[in-house]
């Protein structure tokens, strides 16, 4: 088999992994590059004592785009994870309220127990959740497998058809979209958190995004046992059976052009330079580059001002999203207090939300994101412990600084750490909690930044609002250099894990010619390159 040519994928992310998996797999020569000791970017993991730790994604969600993902690669999720369907898919405490409430892994049950929070709910999430069925099926058929390189794609008869009840949807906000059908505030934070996974608040997404909701109260709550890293290197070793090979250390230092063989042409990519773990230099050469690592600094800081699409200016009009105060805690003895994921909500939601997005301050109380995985998966912590992630969503502000292990991190960090570990242990009744802690490490805005290069120190990647969503987001190729493709949270479709390998699909469907909105049909047969 003769290889169609060569590519280097620029970071070993969720997103770099898989862009080296699918391309090698359709017969590419393909190399990635991390500049990292591990794989995993945003999806790393940390080993101490006995505790495994994710510290990145934990939420297992669209279960449907991994299934196409490992089919494109002719296996499946189930071959390649031993996923658990979480019951509860998660527990929420509400500030200034004792009783939590749980999501079930049962739509009917959640339907239920909706309507015993307000009379009249259980038919409104019905409609609510038949909507968001149309508007996910929607989104998956025309608008996320796309790069929106041919808009006439997009005019099809169905889009055209149901034009006017998709306009509403991204003309008003989330939060406006479910108070007009529910009252009770404990239903409109369920309802309006996914916003969160989507980098913002539920006042500055479009309304569209409530086919977030179905994701967790209609299809259910999974968890990969062994944690999300197992996830990671499965992806690691499918793109090695591909061919695909795979450098840790190896830092970028510069994206390497040709120039424009006449005048008014485009630059033409011709590899990357890197330096690696001895501080020696070296080049590969490539015909395509994919820039799977963070947008904003591939394009300011490895690309000549004359070939950036992106340049600062650019950057200095959009939304890098929240940051996060991260805190990784080994607890002596259980705590059944808390569910596998547990989410504490603040009574004064829209001032917790203004904080972060336009005050830009650290919330006081903060709502905050609990992951406890040894409730379902005993080898992430010794026998008799506990393993909790601690999240708590602060501006994308590198001068919150620092996180570190036993409390000595920048003091705004372990400020924010022990709020929240407080907060946590009064709300859920775990008056000892603080004793008990035997393992602790925080991370802060400025370790996204320096460990990630992520833009401003954000945690998730640039926030979905309207003008950067669909076609409002970076494109995922260069429009100076030829042969200069992206991959990743910073561009299409988005963040999270699912919209990460969605983006590498779309690099192999830019690379294939396919500008139609539909998926890859699987699976990805190498013979076709010969």
């Amino acid at each position: 088999m003769t290889a169609r040519g060569t590519v280097c994928v620029v970071g070993g992310g969720i997103a770099g992994l898989a862009t080296a998996a699918l391309l090698a797999q359709d017969g590419w020569s393909v190399q990635l590059l991390e500049r990292g000791s591990e794989l995993g970017g945003r999806a790393g993991s940390w080993s101490v004592d006995g505790f495994r730790f994710d510290t990145g994604p934990s939420w297992y969600l669209m279960p449907d785009v991994f299934d196409h993902f490992f089919a494109l690669m002719g296996t499946s999720a189930a071959e390649q994870l031993d996923l658990r369907l979480l019951d509860p898919g998660y527990r929420v405490l509400f500030e200034g309220r004792s009783e939590p409430f749980e999501v079930s892994a049962s739509r009917a049950e959640n339907v239920a127990r909706f309507e015993a929070l307000e009379p009249g709910a259980g038919r409104a999430l019905e409609d609510y959740l038949a909507s968001a069925d149309e508007a996910y099926a929607m989104a998956v058929d025309h608008f996320l497998y796309t790069s929106f390189e041919e808009f006439s794609s997009l005019v099809s008869r169905q889009v055209l058809l149901k034009g006017r009840r998709l306009a509403p949807l991204l003309l008003r906000s989330l939060e406006s979209f479910v108070a007009a059908r529910f009252t009770d505030p404990r239903i409109r934070q369920v309802l309006g958190y996914p916003a969160v996974f989507l980098g913002s608040s539920p006042d500055r997404v479009p309304a569209l995004y409530h086919l977030m909701s179905r994701m967790d109260l209609a299809d259910g709550v999974l968890y990969p046992q062994g944690g999300f890293s197992t996830l990671v290197d499965a992806v690691a070793d499918l793109a090695r059976e591909a061919g695909a090979v795979l450098h840790t250390d190896a830092e970028v230092t510069a994206v390497l052009t040709d120039p424009p063989a006449r005048r008014g042409a485009r630059a033409t990519v011709r590899g990357v330079r890197h330096r690696d773990a001895s501080g020696d230099e070296h080049v590969v050469e490539a015909d395509v580059v994919v820039g799977a690592c963070d947008l904003h600094h591939l394009e300011t800081q490895l690309l000549p001002p004359p070939l950036q699409t992106y340049p600062e200016s650019w950057w200095s009009r959009r939304d890098p999203g929240p940051g996060a105060v991260l805190a990784l805690l080994g607890v002596r003895g259980e705590l059944p207090e808390l569910a596998h994921h547990t989410l504490f909500f603040t009574r004064d939601w829209a001032a917790n939300f203004d904080d972060v997005f336009t005050a830009r301050r650290v919330p006081e109380p903060a709502s905050a994101y609990v992951c406890r995985p040894s409730a379902t998966d005993p080898s992430v912590a010794p026998e008799g412990h506990e393993n909790l992630f601690v999240l708590v969503p602060v501006p994308a502000d590198v001068t919150l600084g620092h996180g570190g292990v036993d409390g000595a991190g920048d003091p705004r960090v372990e400020q924010v750490a022990d709020a929240a570990i407080a907060q946590m242990a009064e709300w859920a009744g775990m008056p000892d909690l603080v004793d008990r802690i035997v393992v602790r490490r925080t991370v802060g805005p400025a370790d996204f930044a320096a460990d990630l290069n992520a833009w401003s120190g954000g945690a998730l990647g640039p926030g979905h609002v309207l003008k950067q969503s669909a076609f409002f987001r970076a494109g995922n190729a260069s429009t100076k250099v030829d042969g200069l493709l992206y991959a990743g949270s910073s561009t299409i479709p988005g963040i999270g894990l699912p919209m990460c390998l969605i983006s590498a699909e779309l690099v192999l469907k830019r690379l294939r010619g396919d500008t139609s909105t539909g998926r890859v049909a699987a699976p990805i047969l190498k013979e076709a390159a010969s």
